[in-house]
């Protein structure tokens, strides 16, 4: 890596808190808890918030917007993830013998095969900026939307085409991306949650700056 792409890699000027940028959006941010995938907290997040890109952010907003009128807020579990926390990942799945989050998360899968099938990857585009997870709460019952499986769960039931769910899980699925897509953001096909701005502004730098609201004010 050069020079710069080293200083580029640490530059937050790009980015924004998500709840500045989006009023009224939820945040549980699973990779500062214990209750993630891996079991601890990652690698690279220091505060429990959500950061994106200033491109994504307003693309989100308007989102969000959309789906207030269809009596709906966002929930988001992660968005900007650093290069350290994909390498802590990377890491737990080749040499961490620690199976303790199996039942809750790849019940069906051994550790290995989450890279052969695209759950984790040694390079993750939520490190570009530009994605995030999230899913649907219902403003009526006060609850999180019924999507067929929860965030996170890395099995084929997760993917948005799965028909393994009922009619109305997958009716969820697709009020959430046909809003996504029409804002901007593409979906990819084994995680319902997961979401990309198309026109991302960073197509080529993967940041590693810390998941912090202070990190963002230096």
């Amino acid at each position: 890596m050069t020079d710069f792409q080293r200083q580029a890699a640490m530059d937050p000027s790009g980015f924004v808190l998500l709840a500045d940028a989006v009023p009224g959006i939820i945040q549980e941010i699973r990779y500062y808890s214990t209750y993630n995938f891996i079991g601890e907290r990652i690698d690279g997040y220091e505060e429990p918030c959500a950061l994106l890109t200033r491109e994504a952010a307003r693309a989100l907003k308007s989102v969000s917007s959309e789906l207030n009128v269809q009596g709906y807020r966002l929930k988001v579990f992660d968005a900007y993830r650093p290069a350290s926390a994909v390498k802590h990942f990377v890491l737990w799945g080749l040499e961490d013998l620690d199976l303790r989050m199996k039942p809750f998360f790849y019940p069906e899968l051994e550790k290995q095969e989450l890279f052969a099938k695209g759950y984790i990857a040694s390079r993750s585009s939520h490190s570009r900026g530009s994605t995030v997870d999230l899913t649907l709460f219902d403003m009526r019952t006060g609850r999180e939307v019924d999507m067929g499986s929860p965030f996170d769960l890395f099995s084929e039931i997760s993917h948005p085409d799965c028909r393994a769910v009922t009619e109305e899980q997958f009716r969820n699925r697709m009020t959430l991306q046909k809003a996504m897509v029409r804002g901007g953001f593409a979906p990819i096909d084994c995680e319902w949650w997961h979401f990309t701005l198309r026109d991302e502004p960073y197509p080529d730098t993967y940041f590693d700056f810390p998941v912090s609201a202070a990190y963002l004010k230096k």
